[in-house]
């Protein structure tokens, strides 16, 4: 296997990426990393700022840069933007990695995300948008997924047990 990520987790906003990538990094006992932070942590903006002030073509360049310097080497758990997998270069630097789609309906992910004023891609109509967005994603996502874990009904906890068990399982030709 490359140096690259153990295990990169992909899917749309509110599916828990963040959150079940931190607590699989933790049970993994690897480091975890998040493409949006990485992003803000090296401009020293937020990821709204940047949509709103250099435009969303922008930050997915920023968000490409974030997502290479990852598969190149980062030996943890990444998770990505709701959007990264929109990148063809993205899409080739994960060809070969363990990608993990976490997959939740939109009523689910609405009540996750609730009134999160940072999502600028939810500005006007988050439920409806969230679905264009969804629609839009979703062949993106099957195309470099391995594996799909629905998130629905389950806690970060249990999926990120889930993932755990089909990493490892995956990565030594094992099953059970």
């Amino acid at each position: 296997m490359s140096g690259g990520p153990l295990v990169v987790l992909i899917g749309p906003m509110g599916v828990g990426k963040s959150t079940v990538g931190a607590l699989l990094a933790e049970r993994l006992g690897v480091p975890f990393l998040d493409t949006d932070q990485d992003v803000v942590h090296r401009t020293g903006r937020s990821v709204a700022e940047i949509v709103t002030e250099d435009g969303e073509p922008r930050f997915r360049e920023l968000e490409h840069e974030a997502v290479a310097r990852a598969a190149a080497g980062f030996p943890g758990v990444l998770a990505l933007g709701g959007g990264a997998v929109g990148h063809g270069g993205s899409r080739a630097l994960l060809a070969g990695l363990p990608v993990v789609l976490l997959d939740v309906d939109v009523a689910e992910a609405m009540r996750r995300i609730g009134s999160d004023t940072g999502r600028p891609l939810l500005a006007a109509d988050p439920e409806r948008r969230w679905q264009e967005l969804q629609d839009e994603r979703r062949a993106l996502y099957l195309e470099v997924a391995r594996f799909v874990v629905r998130t629905d009904g389950r806690t970060p906890g249990q999926v990120a047990r889930i993932i755990g068990r089909g990493v490892l399982a995956d990565r030594t030709g094992c099953t059970g």
